[in-house]
């Protein structure tokens, strides 16, 4: 847009446009896959229909750009946000004026970026493999703690600990292939593209799950367009929405392929609870112990590693995506000679990795006494907690001391922290002060937004704000603190409850 205004300034005073701005503004292309953008602009109109906001420029229409007009202000993108993960972001915090300014605009896209990525989303090099159909949305109950009779789909016990370290995506895949396998199909689907081309998968895997509905007029079908057809109809009997048509199925669009996929699943999983009893006692975590792994996971995935990480229990366990995370945090530390690459097999190469992320720890000075390569391999999860917090806190405090290049490399502290935060707020003439980071006072989120707003005065809205003394009122103020911080382009990977307690 830049560069196509600049040479209509050029023209406009009689210059001649360079070659350059010509060879520039010839080679932009937008390639938009118009079935996609249907299938967003359908889940965009069905699920956010209600919104107080929003009701006044629905539904959009998928044959215009209005889903890119829309998208600009910020707004959408964070209400899409709450509708994946309801309660991620405090609606109060989003700037919803008609006409914003610049700043107001910034703000939304910045809180809709950084609470896309306490969700899970990749925000990094975004592409629309990231956004398909609310994606954490869909895949959110693909895990056994949500679907607990996803065991079904496993033998034994070393099976289910294999399946928890699966990514949802490859959950979904392993649960298609056990119902064709029950229903006689003999191909593997592998993926959701090529595989599913011909509709016969599809045909298959409904006909097993839906048997009121099934029909041999679907697999008898010739013509493969003919066939999806078919199919999209089994599946509206199921109350699947309709997302995408028979040509893409047809082409193969795997982005909507695994939304498709996924809705079938969520209408319609076709398993038991007959296995469920038997290995719950394996999925109790206390509230605490889950808080925390949650925290560590969307912190890991914030720092941009080639391992994405589902369960941090179970990721960490052959020590790869631990030394990757070492190295983007201390860049050279990690010996890659010596480091094995998954798929690792022999448990002693795990060790061997694991190892190495111990030493490196030592090395760091951090506490590690009686802890060995051996308990991160096991999956103890004490101990692979207090390994994360030290790296967490370490990087965290390695990063204000780079910044505080006045600081002659003197180690800041929690101390340095505390003095900061308690001066920056009398600074500002307000009265909230901290003793500790255990400091009980904090739960009223009172001296958080005092903070916030001594760092920025236009970002917290006091008529928002309650006063904190009531458990309702520590939790509204705990999700206001948390939007209005990713408002300012803070990594935030906490829960209200933690603020609260």
């Amino acid at each position: 847009l830049y560069l196509d205004l600049q040479g209509r300034a050029v023209e406009k005073s009689g210059g001649l446009r360079s070659s350059f701005l010509k060879a520039t503004t010839t080679t932009f292309h937008h390639a938009i896959n118009e079935s996609e953008k249907a299938s967003y602009v359908a889940h965009i109109n069905n699920y956010l229909a209600e919104d107080k906001f929003l009701k006044d420029f629905l539904p959009i229409d998928p044959a215009t750009d209005a889903l890119f007009d829309l998208a600009k202000d910020g707004v959408l993108l964070c209400k899409l946000i709450n509708v994946a993960v309801p309660g991620t972001i405090d609606e109060r915090a989003i700037n919803t004026k008609k006409v914003l300014n610049p700043w107001e605009r910034n703000e939304n896209h910045t809180l809709c970026l950084n609470s896309a990525k306490a969700i899970g989303c990749t925000v990094v090099n975004i592409g629309t493999q990231d956004l398909v159909e609310a994606r954490i949305q869909l895949l959110a109950d693909l895990n056994l703690k949500k679907t607990p009779q996803l065991v079904e789909l496993v033998d034994d016990s070393q099976e289910v600990e294999e399946l928890l370290s699966l990514a949802p995506e490859k959950v979904l895949l392993k649960w298609m292939n056990f119902h064709l396998k029950k229903a006689g199909y003999q191909k593997q689907v592998t993926n959701f593209s090529t595989d599913l081309k011909d509709g016969e998968a599809y045909a298959h895997l409904l006909n097993a799950l839906a048997p009121e509905h099934s029909t041999h007029s679907t697999l008898d079908a010739k013509d493969p367009t003919e066939r999806a057809n078919k199919v999209l109809e089994m599946a509206e009997k199921l109350d699947c929405k309709r997302y995408l048509t028979p040509k893409d199925i047809v082409e193969g669009s795997p982005n909507l392929n695994l939304a498709f996929v996924a809705q079938i699943f969520h209408h319609r999983n076709g398993l038991t609870d007959s296995k469920t009893t038997t290995f719950a006692e394996m999925m109790t975590d206390d509230a605490e112990t889950s808080r925390e792994e949650r925290c560590f996971r969307f912190w890991m995935n914030s720092l941009g590693a080639t391992t994405y990480v589902n369960n941090v229990f179970e990721d960490v366990r052959n020590g790869y995506v631990m030394l990757e995370i070492v190295d983007k945090i201390f860049p050279g530390t990690v010996n890659w000679k010596q480091a094995n690459k998954p798929p690792i097999k022999m448990p002693f190469k795990q060790v061997e990795n694991c190892n190495q992320v111990i030493q490196i720890g030592r090395n760091l000075n951090f506490s590690l006494v009686n802890v060995a390569g051996n308990d991160i391999v096991a999956g103890n999860k004490k101990l692979i907690i207090a390994f994360l917090w030290q790296l967490m806190r370490f990087s965290m405090l390695q990063l204000l001391k780079n910044l505080r290049t006045h600081s002659q490399g003197k180690e800041i502290t929690d101390a340095d922290i505390l003095n900061w935060a308690n001066n920056k707020v009398k600074k500002a003439g307000r009265t909230s002060q901290m003793e500790s980071f255990k400091d009980k006072s904090l739960s009223s989120g009172i001296f958080f937004l005092e903070l916030l707003s001594a760092v920025e005065p236009r970002v917290v809205n006091w008529g928002l704000v309650t006063k904190g003394e009531t458990d309702e009122d520590k939790k509204l103020n705990a999700t206001y603190i948390i939007s209005v911080a990713r408002k300012l382009g803070c990594s935030i990977f906490l829960l209200p409850e933690d603020v609260i307690e």
